[in-house]
């Protein structure tokens, strides 16, 4: 099994492509040991190498956050580990159910504003999600009030140095123009 790493624009934070389907549909973000050791088997054995303190699953890849060490220290343990859960033949997630979205909260917005709404996850799953999703995260839509979009960052968009620039300067700028009645789009937790 070869699997390749990526950059991604979040120098913490490295891609991993297994060569193989990770999570059918959705995502997993794990941002503990604890919600990742019930929920995800490979996302367990992750956290328990030193330094690794976020785990997401995307469709083909998995991004691994890191603190402290440097990736060449780091990089070959999380091979290790990714590559001896696949040879193992285990589940990625411990139950069958969809990818939960760890975190995640219900969405909120005027039942008025339900069209734009509709317009703005259109854009950001058609024109944002791919883009972020190269880059080895994800960004979902949270909420619409006052003009102001609220979106969830997860992956290694997730405390990104880039990322107030990638919401205000490109989100922020797409939205705006394809849906005038967006002001501002702002990142919720």
């Amino acid at each position: 099994m070869f699997i390749q790493t990526e950059s991604t624009p979040n120098p913490a934070t490295l891609k991993f492509l297994p060569g193989k389907e990770v999570l059918r549909e959705g995502t997993a973000d794990f941002r503990n040991a604890e919600a990742a050791a019930e929920a995800s088997p490979l996302a367990g054995r992750l956290f328990e190498i030193p330094g690794v303190t976020g785990v997401f699953f995307g469709y083909d890849f998995i991004t691994v956050t890191k603190d402290g060490p440097d990736w060449q220290h780091l990089k070959p343990a999380i091979l290790g580990a990714i590559m001896e859960h696949f040879m193992s033949g285990a589940p990625v997630m411990a139950s069958a159910a969809p990818a939960s979205e760890a975190g995640g909260t219900g969405e909120f917005y005027d039942k008025a504003d339900e069209e734009l709404v509709l317009t703005i996850k259109e854009l950001l799953d058609t024109r944002v999600r791919p883009a972020v999703a190269q880059d080895g995260g994800d960004i979902t839509f949270r909420g619409f009030e006052n003009g102001t979009v609220f979106l969830h960052m997860k992956g290694a968009c997730a405390g990104c140095p880039s990322s107030t620039a990638t919401l205000k300067h490109g989100i922020q700028n797409l939205l705006r123009h394809f849906v005038p009645e967006v002001q501002q789009v702002e990142q919720v937790a």
